[in-house]
């Protein structure tokens, strides 16, 4: 019952948000909420099986693309074009995620890597041009809301990006509470013994790949259309690179955690660049390196064990 009362006292402070914030904080707000799905993503796939993926950037550029192309070439419009980038996602996940069952740990993550450093390339190949922009990318147009609601456009895209996410985030508990949940940790705990069990590690491990993907993609869909704008610099392997962080840091095998790592990732290196604009990325990473050590199981985790240790104390 605490826990329906407080997620409901926080679903009501998030609907709240968008109006006492200004236009730019809303813009952030709402990326944080792109992030977090995009982090969910990853954690499905490497905090609740174990599979590290240096390349998820590619999932979230695919997903951009698939939306803004879909929307300047072909008229969609933009709700329209996120079932499409989560088929996209879904279907690419799966099929890179079947040969990537030969590979485990390190080798796994120089594949992704090499996903992700390939993608940029790729959108920058002179006979995809037509259709992905080159390398001056797609400009897109800002959606009004429906109906005629009183919301400007970035309180509305706002709104559309958490009912997404709410609806994602639910999906995702779901699955991870009945037995797709278990047979995911346990591939990633014992995957002998889970063999031995009975469950299909390789069928497991590529639909967990495709899952996590058509979560990414939808995210990098959701950030093109918030962002009004796609090019390949946008999703370099950094963008990758950056996903994991905010995964680790929010917390691994945590649902919480891809909000808190996705607030890291909108805010710290903003925040980094006010503190020393001469050296931002040590500040960045001294900020990274104490939350590590004061939290090694990621901000979720600390917040937790905080939560319990409050409740303790407070019990007569």
């Amino acid at each position: 019952m605490r826990k329906h009362l407080l997620f409901a006292g926080l679903l009501a402070a998030a609907c709240v948000l968008p109006f006492v914030l200004p236009g730019y904080a809303v813009f952030q707000a709402t990326m944080v909420i792109t992030y977090a799905l995009a982090l969910l993503g990853l954690n499905l796939l490497t905090g609740f099986n174990g599979q590290i993926s240096l390349g998820h950037g590619a999932f979230f550029a695919l997903g951009a693309y698939v939306a803004a192309m879909l929307m300047e070439h072909a008229g969609w419009p933009y709700w329209a074009t996120l079932p499409a980038a989560a088929l996209a996602g879904g279907v690419l996940g799966y099929l890179f995620g079947l040969p990537a069952l030969k590979l485990e740990g390190v080798y796994l993550a120089l594949a992704t890597f090499a996903l992700g450093v390939a993608t940029p390339q790729l959108l920058k190949y002179r006979g995809l041009e037509p259709f992905t922009g080159g390398s001056q990318g797609l400009v897109l147009m800002k959606p009004e809301a429906p109906f005629g609601m009183p919301l400007d456009a970035d309180r509305w895209l706002y709104f559309f990006c958490l009912a997404v996410a709410l609806a994602l985030f639910l999906v995702a508990r779901n699955l991870l509470r009945g037995s797709i949940g278990l047979n995911l940790r346990a591939v990633r705990d014992n995957p002998i013994a889970a063999q031995a069990m009975g469950v299909d590690n390789a069928r497991v491990k590529s639909i967990t790949f495709g899952i996590s993907a058509l979560y990414t993609s939808v995210a990098g869909a959701l950030s093109a259309i918030v962002v009004q704008f796609v090019a390949p610099d946008s999703f370099s392997v950094f963008l990758s690179i950056t996903l994991l962080v905010g995964a680790v840091v929010g917390g691994l095998s945590s649902l919480s955690g891809a909000l808190y790592g996705a607030l890291f990732i909108q805010f710290v290196p903003a925040v980094a660049e006010q503190v020393s604009k001469a050296a931002p990325w040590a500040v960045y990473g001294a900020i990274l390196l104490a939350l590590m050590l004061v939290w090694p199981t990621g901000i979720a985790g600390g917040v937790a064990r905080l939560t319990s240790w409050i409740t303790t104390r407070s019990k007569p």
